[in-house]
């Protein structure tokens, strides 16, 4: 457990700038622990913060489109703190408990099949290759 969340109130001016677009930008009335723990290194924050706001805005993707994504590496990555924010972001953006299911469903056959490639060394046919 970090032992370095920074909370609103202790912030420098730099770290309540960043605080303060993740609070507008996601219209939230609190900075999640995540964000929090990164604050301890302002530079990481900053970095972070912009690059994933930048990722995350709307663009050829959908929002939910983004975030099952998301939950899907997360979920492959076992991180169980970007699950659960990433799922708590989708479901806000419209998933249902039928499309988390799939969803599940797809992330299990996927690193099923991945490991089986990988595992039996399958050389990719030439119809895949660009």
């Amino acid at each position: 457990m970090s032992k370095h969340l920074i909370e609103y109130a202790d912030a420098s001016a730099r770290v309540r700038v960043v605080y303060d677009d993740i609070m507008r930008t996601r219209q939230v009335d609190q900075v999640n622990n995540f964000w929090k723990c990164l604050a301890a290194h302002p530079d990481t924050l900053e970095r972070t913060w912009f690059s994933l706001k930048q990722i995350m805005a709307p663009g050829s993707l959908d929002p939910l489109t983004k975030e099952l994504i998301y939950v899907a590496v997360s979920v492959t990555n076992n991180c169980s703190y970007c699950i659960g924010s990433h799922i708590a972001a989708a479901r806000k953006a419209g998933m249902t408990d039928d499309m988390f299911g799939e969803l599940q469903a797809v992330i299990g056959m996927a690193n099923e099949t991945n490991r089986l490639a990988v595992g039996y060394r399958v050389p990719l046919d030439d119809a895949f290759k660009e």
